[in-house]
């Protein structure tokens, strides 16, 4: 078997086991993995702004607006207007996002910075280096991505209009 066979084996692998942990946490929980990150951000800041987590967890704004209007549909989160300065909202856990965080279960990245974080710091760097050259030969280098590990799109797309 040719070197780039094993590699893709082990990316389709990878892919693989986190299509079915994001399948076990939408199911068990009801909510993807990106809205489970913003919804612990949430927990963890309570009072925090669509901007501040987009910041804290590296997506776009754009994205984390999709996600919280679905979070504040289902009662899971609340905006609520500044009443000083109204441009700014602020966003706070319900106690039905609170019950729904503490069932949820772990995310995978959990168990990968577990395992990651008892590496020595050359393979850590091996690794950040090996996947970083991996990700820009795969013209993914500038792709919007958190440190979640969800498969999927994180947004739903718009239609395309009608011709």
């Amino acid at each position: 078997m040719e070197k780039y066979e094993e590699l893709l084996i082990s990316l389709r692998k990878i892919i693989r086991s986190i299509d079915l942990h994001s399948k076990q946490l939408n199911k068990e929980s009801g909510l993807t993995g990106p809205q489970l990150l913003v919804l612990q951000e949430t927990a963890n800041n309570n009072g925090i702004t669509a901007k501040q987590i987009a910041d804290n967890i590296n997506l776009s704004q754009g994205t984390i607006t999709t996600i919280l209007d679905r979070l504040e549909s289902r009662n899971i989160i609340n905006r609520i207007r500044s009443t000083e300065d109204r441009r700014r909202v602020s966003i706070f856990i319900t106690e039905n996002g609170e019950k729904l965080l503490k069932k949820a279960p772990k995310p995978l990245q959990d168990h990968f910075i577990e395992r990651f974080s008892t590496l020595e710091l050359w393979e850590q760097n091996l690794l950040l280096s090996s996947f970083g050259r991996v990700a820009s030969m795969m013209d993914a280098s500038e792709l919007d991505a958190a440190p979640v590990l969800e498969i999927g799109a994180i947004t739903a797309k718009e239609p395309e209009p009608k011709a």
